[in-house]
């Protein structure tokens, strides 16, 4: 094999209570990611497409992912790698997290598939690591495996994958401004009371609970969070009238995506999300800004090869 394209898809991280623990795969949205073998033993990032990526192998974090790939594997390997963005960086869809694990998924595929899946979210991680300034594995771990994964541990880094209903339907909105990971990590407080930090854990164990019960009402009550969306919705145009609006079309749960500016609202039926879709899509012309709409599944499936 001499060349490779795999897609790997985009991501909701934190899902109200999970901070840095919880996240799933979404639909359609992602990078596409080429790899090619090289006679040399140079990484070199062709320009990409859909976003102006930084060409620099050591600022990249696909090549970054890739070169601590290559030396756990003693190789030297070179390769030439497009990145075709799907959707944009800095959306709170875990951009990152879909280039480095797409790129270690392809390069372990091109050199022969020497490890397994899973020992593959070390090498990702490094990738992210140096967009986002810390090691969190709750994007890069659904864009590579897929589904609804939860990170029980970070040393030694574990994580189990819990049930979904098949009817939930995901509606992610993204009003086109932008929000750095690391600065908006930055905001996250240092400590948390203890009538917080006993709300989080309550919600953390009822979505689980929720998910795998398809107990809707449980669902909507679980979404909730006492770290990140405290301090992180005032970075975001709208959020409040954005939030009530899901819920009064029946939305049961709605929070940030990651760090924002995307936001994430779960629905039991296409319909009632695609009525209010509509309302939301007036809402941002109202105020001149422009906003991505997308309906999604929680996407089974991680990194794949196209």
């Amino acid at each position: 094999m001499e060349s490779i394209q795999v897609f790997a898809p985009a991501s909701v991280a934190n899902v109200g209570p999970g901070y840095d623990t919880f996240g799933f795969a979404i639909e359609q949205l992602g990078d596409v990611i080429t790899l090619t073998k090289r006679n040399d033993h140079k990484l070199k990032v062709l320009k990409a497409e859909g976003a102006d990526l930084p060409t620099d192998p050591k600022n990249n974090v696909a090549t970054v992912a890739i070169q601590s790939l290559l030396d756990y594997l003693e190789s030297d390997q070179g390769m030439d790698v497009h990145i075709k963005k799907i959707f944009k960086p800095g959306s709170g869809l875990g951009s990152s997290a879909s280039s480095a694990s797409g790129a270690v998924f392809a390069a372990n595929h091109l050199l022969g598939n020497p490890l397994k899946l899973e020992k593959l979210l070390d090498f990702a991680l490094e990738g992210e690591a140096l967009a986002s300034k810390s090691y969190h594995a709750d994007n890069v771990a659904p864009s590579l495996l897929g589904g609804f994964q939860v990170v029980r541990s970070y040393e030694p880094l574990e994580l189990f994958r819990i049930p979904t209903p098949a009817a939930l339907r995901v509606l992610i909105i993204f009003p086109d401004v932008e929000i750095k990971t690391s600065e908006a990590k930055g905001l996250i407080p240092k400590e948390l009371s203890v009538k917080d930090a006993r709300e989080q854990w309550g919600n953390v164990g009822a979505l689980i609970h929720a998910m795998h019960s398809e107990d809707y009402s449980l669902l909507s009550h679980a979404v909730r969070d006492r770290i990140a969306e405290p301090v992180r919705k005032q970075l975001i145009p709208e959020y409040g009238k954005v939030k009530q609006t899901t819920l009064d079309f029946g939305a049961v749960g709605f929070n940030i995506s990651g760090s924002g500016p995307s936001m994430f609202a779960f629905f039991k039926s296409s319909e009632a999300a695609k009525a209010c879709m509509v309302k939301i899509e007036k809402m941002y012309q109202k105020v001149n800004l422009p906003v991505m709409l997308h309906l999604t599944k929680i996407n089974p499936n991680g990194c794949q090869i196209l």
